[in-house]
Protein backbone atom coordinates (compact mmCIF):
# COMPACT_ATOMS: atom_id res chain seq x y z
CA UNK A 1 0.00 0.00 0.00
CA UNK A 2 3.08 2.29 0.55
CA UNK A 3 3.86 1.30 -2.47
CA UNK A 4 0.63 2.72 -3.52
CA UNK A 5 0.87 5.77 -2.08
CA UNK A 6 4.12 6.64 -3.35
CA UNK A 7 3.34 6.16 -6.84
CA UNK A 8 0.29 7.97 -7.16
CA UNK A 9 2.06 11.43 -5.61
CA UNK A 10 -0.69 11.90 -3.11
CA UNK A 11 -0.26 14.11 0.05
CA UNK A 12 -0.47 17.42 -1.94
CA UNK A 13 -0.91 19.64 0.98
CA UNK A 14 -3.91 21.79 -1.02
CA UNK A 15 -6.10 18.95 -0.14
CA UNK A 16 -7.38 18.55 -3.44
CA UNK A 17 -7.86 14.75 -4.09
CA UNK A 18 -5.44 13.21 -6.53
CA UNK A 19 -3.15 16.35 -6.39
CA UNK A 20 0.15 15.81 -7.52
CA UNK A 21 3.35 15.71 -4.88
CA UNK A 22 5.94 15.33 -7.08
CA UNK A 23 4.72 17.01 -10.50
CA UNK A 24 7.09 18.06 -13.04
CA UNK A 25 8.15 21.95 -13.66
CA UNK A 26 5.63 22.47 -16.19
CA UNK A 27 2.87 21.05 -13.71
CA UNK A 28 3.82 22.98 -10.87
CA UNK A 29 4.03 26.39 -12.46
CA UNK A 30 0.44 25.68 -14.09
CA UNK A 31 -0.67 25.36 -10.21
CA UNK A 32 -3.93 26.94 -9.36
CA UNK A 33 -4.96 29.24 -6.59
CA UNK A 34 -6.36 32.06 -5.50
CA UNK A 35 -5.87 34.91 -7.72
CA UNK A 36 -3.58 32.40 -10.00
CA UNK A 37 -4.19 31.59 -13.92
CA UNK A 38 -3.51 28.06 -15.13
CA UNK A 39 -0.83 29.68 -17.33
CA UNK A 40 0.98 30.52 -13.33
CA UNK A 41 0.90 34.07 -13.93
CA UNK A 42 -1.38 35.77 -11.25
CA UNK A 43 -4.88 37.11 -12.72
CA UNK A 44 -5.27 40.46 -13.67
CA UNK A 45 -6.57 43.23 -11.25
CA UNK A 46 -4.63 41.52 -8.66
CA UNK A 47 -3.16 44.14 -5.98
CA UNK A 48 -2.54 46.95 -8.81
CA UNK A 49 -1.45 43.61 -11.29
CA UNK A 50 -2.23 44.16 -14.97
CA UNK A 51 -3.67 42.18 -17.73
CA UNK A 52 -0.45 42.61 -20.05
CA UNK A 53 2.12 39.93 -19.61
CA UNK A 54 5.66 41.83 -19.31
CA UNK A 55 7.94 38.75 -19.17
CA UNK A 56 7.30 35.45 -20.38
CA UNK A 57 10.36 32.10 -19.57
CA UNK A 58 9.70 29.42 -21.06
CA UNK A 59 11.60 26.22 -20.60
CA UNK A 60 14.90 28.06 -20.01
CA UNK A 61 17.31 26.25 -19.47
CA UNK A 62 21.48 27.17 -18.39
CA UNK A 63 23.98 24.99 -18.11
CA UNK A 64 27.55 25.12 -17.65
CA UNK A 65 29.49 22.14 -18.82
CA UNK A 66 27.95 19.11 -17.33
CA UNK A 67 26.40 21.47 -14.59
CA UNK A 68 22.87 22.33 -14.98
CA UNK A 69 21.93 25.84 -12.86
CA UNK A 70 18.46 26.43 -14.38
CA UNK A 71 16.21 23.73 -16.22
CA UNK A 72 13.34 23.94 -17.96
CA UNK A 73 12.09 27.29 -16.18
CA UNK A 74 8.60 28.47 -17.50
CA UNK A 75 7.07 31.31 -15.96
CA UNK A 76 5.31 34.52 -16.83
CA UNK A 77 4.92 37.83 -15.08
CA UNK A 78 2.65 40.54 -15.41
CA UNK A 79 2.21 44.52 -15.38
CA UNK A 80 3.15 45.76 -11.78
CA UNK A 81 3.72 42.51 -10.02
CA UNK A 82 6.33 41.61 -7.57
CA UNK A 83 7.54 37.58 -8.08
CA UNK A 84 9.93 36.60 -5.45
CA UNK A 85 12.27 33.84 -6.63
CA UNK A 86 12.69 32.48 -2.67
CA UNK A 87 14.99 28.69 -2.80
CA UNK A 88 18.22 28.16 -0.81
CA UNK A 89 21.59 29.22 -1.96
CA UNK A 90 22.76 27.65 -5.27
CA UNK A 91 19.27 26.72 -6.27
CA UNK A 92 19.46 29.21 -9.22
CA UNK A 93 17.77 32.14 -7.96
CA UNK A 94 20.43 34.71 -9.19
CA UNK A 95 21.59 32.50 -12.34
CA UNK A 96 17.61 32.97 -13.69
CA UNK A 97 17.51 36.77 -12.38
CA UNK A 98 21.03 37.21 -14.67
CA UNK A 99 19.69 35.44 -17.91
CA UNK A 100 16.90 37.93 -17.43
CA UNK A 101 18.64 40.78 -17.55
CA UNK A 102 20.74 39.69 -20.46
CA UNK A 103 24.08 38.90 -18.30
CA UNK A 104 24.29 35.32 -19.54
CA UNK A 105 22.44 33.18 -22.66
CA UNK A 106 20.15 30.50 -21.86
CA UNK A 107 21.19 27.01 -23.27
CA UNK A 108 17.64 25.87 -24.07
CA UNK A 109 14.10 28.26 -23.76
CA UNK A 110 12.88 31.26 -24.82
CA UNK A 111 12.88 34.54 -23.20
CA UNK A 112 10.27 37.01 -24.03
CA UNK A 113 10.48 40.82 -22.45
CA UNK A 114 7.68 43.61 -23.41
CA UNK A 115 6.24 41.52 -26.19
CA UNK A 116 9.65 41.04 -27.68
CA UNK A 117 11.77 37.94 -27.84
CA UNK A 118 15.23 38.39 -26.17
CA UNK A 119 16.36 35.29 -26.25
CA UNK A 120 15.76 32.06 -27.88
CA UNK A 121 17.47 29.40 -30.22
CA UNK A 122 17.11 32.12 -33.11
CA UNK A 123 19.08 35.33 -32.06
CA UNK A 124 19.89 36.84 -28.52
CA UNK A 125 19.93 40.26 -27.55
CA UNK A 126 22.30 41.54 -24.58
CA UNK A 127 21.69 43.42 -21.59
CA UNK A 128 21.90 47.03 -23.31
CA UNK A 129 19.43 45.91 -25.95
CA UNK A 130 16.73 45.34 -23.19
CA UNK A 131 15.40 47.74 -20.63
CA UNK A 132 15.76 46.05 -17.22
CA UNK A 133 17.01 47.54 -14.53
CA UNK A 134 19.08 45.39 -12.15
CA UNK A 135 19.87 46.26 -8.59
CA UNK A 136 23.03 43.69 -6.71
CA UNK A 137 22.84 42.77 -3.44
CA UNK A 138 25.85 44.57 -2.90
CA UNK A 139 24.61 47.98 -3.52
CA UNK A 140 21.69 49.83 -2.69
CA UNK A 141 18.89 51.36 -5.73
CA UNK A 142 16.58 54.13 -4.34
CA UNK A 143 13.36 54.11 -6.46
CA UNK A 144 11.87 57.46 -5.30
CA UNK A 145 15.26 59.01 -6.11
CA UNK A 146 16.28 60.20 -9.45
CA UNK A 147 19.05 58.52 -11.45
CA UNK A 148 21.51 61.52 -10.98
CA UNK A 149 20.05 61.75 -7.46
CA UNK A 150 20.81 57.89 -7.17
CA UNK A 151 24.55 58.65 -8.24
CA UNK A 152 24.81 61.72 -5.92
CA UNK A 153 23.88 59.79 -2.27
CA UNK A 154 27.16 58.21 -2.50
CA UNK A 155 29.51 61.51 -2.91
CA UNK A 156 29.99 62.95 0.12
CA UNK A 157 32.90 64.28 -0.68
CA UNK A 158 32.61 67.29 -2.77
CA UNK A 159 30.64 70.43 -2.09
CA UNK A 160 27.24 70.87 -3.81
CA UNK A 161 28.71 71.68 -7.27
CA UNK A 162 31.82 69.96 -6.94
CA UNK A 163 29.15 66.87 -6.64
CA UNK A 164 26.37 68.18 -9.64
CA UNK A 165 29.83 67.63 -11.40
CA UNK A 166 30.84 64.37 -10.61
CA UNK A 167 27.10 63.00 -11.44
CA UNK A 168 27.28 64.47 -14.73
CA UNK A 169 30.83 63.11 -15.63
CA UNK A 170 30.22 59.74 -14.09
CA UNK A 171 26.23 59.66 -16.15
CA UNK A 172 28.08 60.84 -19.25
CA UNK A 173 30.62 58.02 -18.96
CA UNK A 174 28.20 55.19 -18.83
CA UNK A 175 25.98 57.18 -21.76
CA UNK A 176 23.28 58.05 -19.16
CA UNK A 177 23.27 61.65 -18.84
CA UNK A 178 19.44 62.23 -21.23
CA UNK A 179 18.38 59.62 -18.23
CA UNK A 180 19.57 61.84 -15.23
CA UNK A 181 15.71 63.46 -13.66
CA UNK A 182 14.01 59.98 -14.34
CA UNK A 183 13.48 57.80 -11.56
CA UNK A 184 14.30 53.86 -11.16
CA UNK A 185 10.55 53.18 -12.44
CA UNK A 186 10.82 55.25 -15.35
CA UNK A 187 14.12 53.03 -16.74
CA UNK A 188 13.35 49.73 -16.98
CA UNK A 189 10.38 47.30 -18.34
CA UNK A 190 11.47 44.98 -15.85
CA UNK A 191 13.46 45.85 -12.44
CA UNK A 192 15.67 42.96 -10.74
CA UNK A 193 16.45 42.98 -7.43
CA UNK A 194 18.90 40.42 -6.15
CA UNK A 195 18.91 40.43 -2.51
CA UNK A 196 19.30 44.07 -2.10
CA UNK A 197 18.17 44.23 1.96
CA UNK A 198 20.87 41.60 2.55
CA UNK A 199 23.49 43.90 3.71
CA UNK A 200 20.85 46.00 5.55
CA UNK A 201 20.40 45.73 9.79
CA UNK A 202 17.39 43.83 11.02
CA UNK A 203 15.37 46.97 11.88
CA UNK A 204 16.07 48.85 8.65
CA UNK A 205 15.82 45.70 5.99
CA UNK A 206 12.12 45.46 7.20
CA UNK A 207 11.23 49.50 6.51
CA UNK A 208 13.06 49.48 3.21
CA UNK A 209 11.54 46.42 1.99
CA UNK A 210 8.16 47.93 3.02
CA UNK A 211 8.94 51.09 1.52
CA UNK A 212 10.08 49.61 -1.77
CA UNK A 213 6.85 47.19 -2.17
CA UNK A 214 4.75 50.53 -1.36
CA UNK A 215 6.68 52.49 -4.00
CA UNK A 216 6.60 49.88 -6.55
CA UNK A 217 3.08 49.53 -6.43
CA UNK A 218 2.48 52.91 -6.43
CA UNK A 219 4.19 53.26 -9.81
CA UNK A 220 3.11 50.55 -11.28
CA UNK A 221 6.75 48.67 -11.65
CA UNK A 222 6.89 45.21 -12.78
CA UNK A 223 9.71 43.71 -10.54
CA UNK A 224 11.26 40.12 -10.22
CA UNK A 225 13.12 39.64 -6.53
CA UNK A 226 15.35 37.34 -5.43
CA UNK A 227 15.75 36.24 -1.87
CA UNK A 228 16.71 33.47 0.77
CA UNK A 229 14.74 35.05 3.55
CA UNK A 230 11.53 33.71 3.82
CA UNK A 231 9.97 36.31 6.31
CA UNK A 232 11.15 38.95 3.10
CA UNK A 233 9.77 36.72 0.23
CA UNK A 234 6.22 36.06 2.21
CA UNK A 235 5.80 39.84 3.20
CA UNK A 236 6.38 41.95 0.06
CA UNK A 237 5.49 39.69 -2.93
CA UNK A 238 2.65 39.42 -5.07
CA UNK A 239 3.95 36.04 -5.84
CA UNK A 240 6.75 33.14 -4.79
CA UNK A 241 8.67 30.92 -7.06
CA UNK A 242 10.77 28.01 -4.93
CA UNK A 243 13.21 27.15 -6.32
CA UNK A 244 15.15 24.00 -6.13
CA UNK A 245 18.05 22.67 -8.11
CA UNK A 246 17.88 24.77 -10.48
CA UNK A 247 13.95 23.96 -10.85
CA UNK A 248 10.97 26.17 -9.58
CA UNK A 249 9.02 23.53 -7.49
CA UNK A 250 5.99 25.40 -6.66
CA UNK A 251 4.51 28.88 -7.75
CA UNK A 252 1.72 30.73 -6.27
CA UNK A 253 0.47 33.31 -4.14
CA UNK A 254 2.65 33.65 -0.26
CA UNK A 255 -0.87 32.40 1.38
CA UNK A 256 -1.03 29.29 -0.86
CA UNK A 257 2.42 28.93 -1.06
CA UNK A 258 3.19 28.18 2.71
CA UNK A 259 -0.64 26.82 4.00
CA UNK A 260 -0.56 24.45 0.65
CA UNK A 261 2.91 23.52 -0.21
CA UNK A 262 2.75 20.93 -3.39
CA UNK A 263 6.16 19.06 -2.59
CA UNK A 264 7.92 18.22 0.90
CA UNK A 265 10.74 20.66 0.31
CA UNK A 266 8.44 23.23 -0.24
CA UNK A 267 7.19 22.25 2.95
CA UNK A 268 10.58 21.63 4.41
CA UNK A 269 11.72 25.21 3.27
CA UNK A 270 8.81 27.45 5.05
CA UNK A 271 8.37 27.89 8.47
CA UNK A 272 10.41 25.66 10.33
CA UNK A 273 8.58 22.01 9.19
CA UNK A 274 8.16 19.11 10.82
CA UNK A 275 7.14 15.71 10.17
CA UNK A 276 5.11 13.41 12.10
CA UNK A 277 4.86 10.01 11.14
CA UNK A 278 1.66 8.11 10.91
CA UNK A 279 -0.24 4.97 10.29
CA UNK A 280 -3.46 5.14 8.74
CA UNK A 281 -6.58 3.35 10.29
CA UNK A 282 -10.20 2.69 9.53
CA UNK A 283 -10.81 6.32 11.51
CA UNK A 284 -7.93 7.60 12.37
CA UNK A 285 -3.89 8.40 11.35
CA UNK A 286 -1.98 6.88 14.44
CA UNK A 287 0.99 9.52 15.32
CA UNK A 288 3.41 9.97 18.31
CA UNK A 289 1.11 12.92 19.19
CA UNK A 290 -2.15 10.81 18.78
CA UNK A 291 -5.00 9.84 16.52
CA UNK A 292 -5.66 12.26 13.97
CA UNK A 293 -9.43 12.01 12.54
CA UNK A 294 -9.33 11.70 8.83
CA UNK A 295 -10.92 15.32 8.66
CA UNK A 296 -7.97 16.58 10.17
CA UNK A 297 -5.57 15.62 6.78
CA UNK A 298 -5.86 17.62 4.08
CA UNK A 299 -7.51 15.64 0.92
CA UNK A 300 -9.19 11.99 1.43
CA UNK A 301 -6.78 9.53 3.18
CA UNK A 302 -9.24 6.64 3.55
CA UNK A 303 -8.46 4.78 0.40
CA UNK A 304 -5.05 4.47 1.90
CA UNK A 305 -5.61 2.23 4.98
CA UNK A 306 -2.78 0.33 5.76
CA UNK A 307 -0.26 2.92 4.66
CA UNK A 308 2.44 4.95 6.29
CA UNK A 309 2.47 8.47 5.61
CA UNK A 310 4.21 11.61 7.07
CA UNK A 311 1.95 14.92 8.74
CA UNK A 312 3.37 18.48 8.04
CA UNK A 313 3.30 20.35 11.50
CA UNK A 314 4.15 23.37 12.41
CA UNK A 315 5.73 25.33 15.77
CA UNK A 316 2.55 27.30 15.74
CA UNK A 317 0.63 23.58 15.46
CA UNK A 318 1.64 22.29 18.27
CA UNK A 319 2.32 22.81 22.54
CA UNK A 320 4.60 21.10 24.60
CA UNK A 321 2.94 20.50 28.00
CA UNK A 322 4.76 19.66 31.35
CA UNK A 323 4.57 15.66 32.07
CA UNK A 324 5.96 12.94 33.99
CA UNK A 325 8.62 10.38 32.73
CA UNK A 326 5.93 7.91 32.83
CA UNK A 327 3.15 10.06 30.50
CA UNK A 328 5.93 11.94 28.32
CA UNK A 329 5.66 11.65 24.31
CA UNK A 330 9.05 12.93 24.94
CA UNK A 331 11.60 15.76 25.30
CA UNK A 332 13.40 18.66 24.73
CA UNK A 333 16.35 18.87 22.96
CA UNK A 334 16.66 22.42 22.33
CA UNK A 335 15.28 25.51 22.51
CA UNK A 336 15.39 29.12 20.99
CA UNK A 337 14.43 32.69 22.57
CA UNK A 338 13.39 35.18 19.84
CA UNK A 339 12.01 37.91 22.65
CA UNK A 340 8.33 37.41 22.53
CA UNK A 341 8.71 33.64 22.06
CA UNK A 342 10.20 30.52 22.30
CA UNK A 343 10.50 27.60 19.87
CA UNK A 344 11.00 24.10 21.68
CA UNK A 345 12.25 21.22 19.62
CA UNK A 346 11.16 18.18 21.06
CA UNK A 347 12.14 14.31 20.36
CA UNK A 348 9.41 11.99 20.40
CA UNK A 349 10.02 8.57 21.82
CA UNK A 350 9.21 7.69 18.20
CA UNK A 351 12.24 9.31 16.94
CA UNK A 352 10.20 12.59 14.76
CA UNK A 353 11.05 15.84 16.32
CA UNK A 354 8.82 18.48 15.78
CA UNK A 355 9.08 22.33 17.25
CA UNK A 356 6.41 23.69 19.70
CA UNK A 357 5.81 27.71 19.75
CA UNK A 358 5.34 29.40 23.05
CA UNK A 359 5.25 32.86 24.00
CA UNK A 360 8.32 34.04 26.51
CA UNK A 361 6.74 32.94 29.84
CA UNK A 362 6.40 29.46 29.39
CA UNK A 363 9.49 27.83 30.04
CA UNK A 364 11.06 24.36 29.76
CA UNK A 365 14.22 23.36 29.91
CA UNK A 366 16.51 21.33 28.15
CA UNK A 367 16.31 17.49 28.55
CA UNK A 368 12.46 18.26 30.41
CA UNK A 369 9.78 15.07 29.69
CA UNK A 370 6.67 16.52 27.62
CA UNK A 371 3.65 15.39 26.13
CA UNK A 372 2.80 17.62 22.99
CA UNK A 373 -0.60 18.65 22.13
CA UNK A 374 -2.11 19.68 18.68
CA UNK A 375 -3.63 22.78 18.30
CA UNK A 376 -4.05 23.27 14.64
CA UNK A 377 -7.16 24.95 13.89
CA UNK A 378 -6.82 23.88 10.10
CA UNK A 379 -6.33 20.44 8.24
CA UNK A 380 -2.94 19.54 7.63
CA UNK A 381 -0.88 18.42 4.40
CA UNK A 382 0.61 15.06 4.57
CA UNK A 383 3.33 13.11 2.63
CA UNK A 384 4.40 9.81 1.19
CA UNK A 385 6.98 8.42 4.17
CA UNK A 386 10.52 8.54 3.30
Amino acid sequence: MAADLASDHLGRASGEPGGTADAGPAADIGGSGAGVTDDGAVAPGTDGVGDDVVLDLQGVTKAYGTETAVEDLSVSIREGELLTLLGPSGCGKTTTLRLVAGLERPTAGSIELAGRTVADDDGFHGPDERDVGLVFQDFALFPHLTVAENVAFGLTDEDEAGTEARVAELLELVGMSDLAERKPDQLPDVLLLDEPFSNLDVRLRVEMREEVRAILKEAGVTAISVTHDQEEALSISDRIAVMNRGTVEQVGEPTEVFQHPESRFVASFLGQAGFVSGYVGTEHVETAVGPLAHEQLAGDVEPYEGARLDVLVRPDDLRAIPASEGNAQGRVVHRQYSGPSFTYRVELDSGDVVRCLHNHAEEFEVGDPVAVDLVADHTLAWYPAE
